[in-house]
Parts: structure tokens; C-alpha cells; sequence
């Protein structure tokens, strides 16, 4: 399935590359929803996920005829992602990532399929905001993997090569990444 999605995605690049305009539609409607997935986790809002996909789709358009097929699509998409939604962390009027709003507790009470208990929801929104206020706490490389890895489910490989780091050190990031999340977690419940 891999290799199969590879082919389809060097088959898309060359039509691009040949002038097809509609090949990188093409791309743009089969990654759109994950692009948007992983900048919505890394930023922590919708509107800015938005103009983070759309910045990502657009600096893509314009070195796409640069890829080079040694590296997935989708993994070169991703590293641009990544990169772009760090940009928009660096901007001065980005507040914080994960903050959480009441928009987003509506849609966790929603996701419900059958009527919990009052305890049981209250529970649930205490794990959600222990693990946005943990997520929030952590370094920025910490965070990134973690959401690739446990959000998107990337690959220790795919990982490395978004990032550009190499496997280990990917391995070793996850692992004390979870570690330090687990004991944000419980410094966030303590408090409440």
C-alpha cells in the first residue's frame, strides 16, 4: 500500500512538473485534511491551523518542482507543516499553544456517543485540560513528536524525517517526551 502511495503521489509530481495544474489539486485535497490535522494540534486553534495549512499548500506549490522523490510526499509535506506552524509560534502575537476554549470543550462533550455520567464528563474535561496544560508545558521538540507520533502516527522513521533528525534521537525524544507530559499531568490534577 506504501509503495502503491508513493507511486501515485511521483505520478502526481511528475504531471505537476509537467505543467498540470490539476496534479497539485490533486495533492492538496489528499493531504489537505492531515496538514490541517497536525497544525491544528501543533497551534492549538482552528483559525490559525487554517492559515498555517494554507501557507504550507503554498510554499509547497512553490517548490514542488524542486521535490525530490528520495523522501515520501506526504513526510516532505509534513516537515513543511511543521516548519510552518513553528513560524507562526515564533510570531510576537501568537499567545500559546493549546490553550483551550470553550469551543473546543463543546466539541469534546459532542464526540460522546452515549449519555455519560455527570462524574464521568467532568472527568473527562479534567484529562483534557491536564493533558493541554502538560502538552503546553513542554519544550517545543518534546511536543512536536509527541503529536506526530501519538496524534498523527507517523512512523519513528517518518518522525526523523520530518524532522530531520535521526531515529534514535527521535526514539529518545518520544520517550522522555511522554515522561515529562505523564508528570505534567499529574502536577496540573494535583493542583485542581
Amino acid at each position: 500500500m506504501v509503495n502503491a502511495n508513493k507511486a501515485d503521489d511521483l505520478r502526481l509530481i511528475n504531471r505537476f512538473k509537467a505543467g498540470d495544474i490539476s496534479a497539485f489539486e490533486e495533492i492538496l485535497i489528499k493531504y489537505q485534511d492531515r496538514i490541517y490535522n497536525v497544525c491544528r494540534y501543533m497551534l492549538g486553534n482552528a483559525q490559525d491551523a487554517e492559515d498555517a495549512a494554507q501557507d504550507t499548500f503554498i510554499k509547497a506549490y512553490r517548490n514542488l518542482s524542486d521535490f525530490r522523490p528520495d523522501s515520501s510526499l506526504y513526510t516532505w509535506l509534513y516537515r513543511i507543516g511543521v516548519n510552518t506552524c513553528l513560524d507562526y509560534k515564533r510570531r510576537p502575537f501568537f499567545a500559546s499553544i493549546f490553550g483551550g476554549t470553550h469551543e473546543d470543550d463543546e466539541v469534546m462533550n459532542k464526540l460522546q456517543s452515549d449519555e455519560p455520567s455527570p462524574e464521568r464528563l467532568y472527568e473527562s474535561k479534567q484529562t483534557g485540560h491536564a493533558l493541554r496544560a502538560g502538552l503546553k508545558q513542554l519544550s517545543e521538540k518534546f511536543r512536536t513528536v509527541l503529536i506526530l507520533k501519538e496524534i498523527e502516527g507517523l512512523s519513528y522513521e517518518e518522525i526523523a524525517e520530518v524532522l530531520d533528525i535521526s531515529i534514535g534521537t527521535v526514539k529518545s525524544r518520544i520517550s522522555r517526551a511522554r515522561e515529562e507530559l505523564k508528570q505534567q499531568m499529574k502536577k496540573f490534577t494535583e493542583q485542581k
